[in-house]
């Protein structure tokens, strides 16, 4: 079980992403992180094992800024608990996050795979492609 929360506005959403995830609590979860895209288009995430808590203490220790952003609490139900599977959300200029079933991620992942992508997650919620123009096919969002 998963929860993806996700805000677009015109001050930090650091703290509605947060907010958002805290709603999500009751589903239980294993892992959170967030990720936050400032003006000039610079990506900041952070993950944790354990409570939305820990993952609050952790932002206000290091701040995100950024108008535009997205989060996530992870079970662990493909791929163990760990910091690094807590959220994949990198993906050449573009943080995202999918949750889907296998066969449609497999379909997903098979596809960029045969435009040359690269995946280091070991669970479903796959999105870390570190090389490939991606980038290139997307647009920038902004409230």
């Amino acid at each position: 079980m998963c929860g993806i929360v996700g805000a677009i506005a015109q001050r930090d959403v650091a703290e509605i992403l947060l907010e958002g995830l805290r709603r999500l609590e009751y589903r239980g979860y294993d892992s959170a992180g967030l990720a936050v895209v400032d003006a000039e288009g610079h990506m900041t995430r952070l993950r944790r094992l354990g409570k939305v808590q820990m993952l609050a203490q952790a932002a206000e220790e290091h701040p995100l800024h950024g108008g535009t952003g997205i989060a996530h609490t992870r079970w662990a139900t493909h791929g163990e608990p760990s910091e690094a599977n807590a959220i994949r959300m990198f993906l050449n200029t573009l943080w995202w996050c999918i949750t889907a079933s296998s066969k449609t991620m497999n379909r997903c992942v098979k596809s960029l795979k045969a435009r040359g992508y690269t995946f280091v997650s070991e669970n479903r919620h796959r999105s870390d492609c570190p090389s490939g123009e991606l980038g290139a096919e997307t647009r920038r969002y902004s409230a």
